[in-house]
């Protein structure tokens, strides 16, 4: 497996606590945590455009009319993380706040492995996924102590 595509989700990663930070600050620029995501997903929407047009990959109509009701809710979970990132991870820290979505992610990646939902390849929870997960609950109680 290629060192670059290992990269790519680490630095994925890495932006997430910064963009949490980034938003709070903006919340509190704009006393609300709502105008701050929208402002956030509207300089999103703009760079994505920009990037889909200058690739000359803009779907049909026929194409999004053919979508799911499921296909579009994945700017609303998108809306639920970063309106969350940006009231919450400021009043309880990055760290925390990072941990506690680590372990989010985990919980539903292992659920999304295990049934093979959302298109992801069916891989059942094994022995060692699941101390994985515990040791990763145990790490965000000892961060949350502190």
């Amino acid at each position: 497996m290629p060192v670059w595509l290992l990269a790519l989700p680490f630095f994925a990663g890495a932006c997430l606590p910064l963009q949490a930070g980034i938003n709070g600050q903006l919340a509190r620029q704009l006393s609300s945590t709502f105008a701050a995501a929208t402002v956030s997903f509207a300089v999103g929407l703009l760079a994505l455009c920009l990037l889909t047009a200058s690739q000359r990959e803009l779907p049909s109509l026929s194409a999004l009319k053919d979508l799911s009701w499921w296909h579009w809710s994945g700017g609303l979970l998108g809306m639920c993380f970063i309106a969350v990132a940006a009231y919450a991870g400021p009043r309880i820290g990055a760290t925390l706040f990072m941990a506690i979505v680590i372990a989010g992610q985990l919980v539903m990646s292992l659920t999304l492995d295990h049934f093979g939902w959302a298109g992801f390849r069916e891989a059942p929870v094994t022995l060692g996924k699941a101390a994985g997960v515990l040791l990763i609950g145990g790490g965000v109680w000892l961060i949350s102590r502190n």
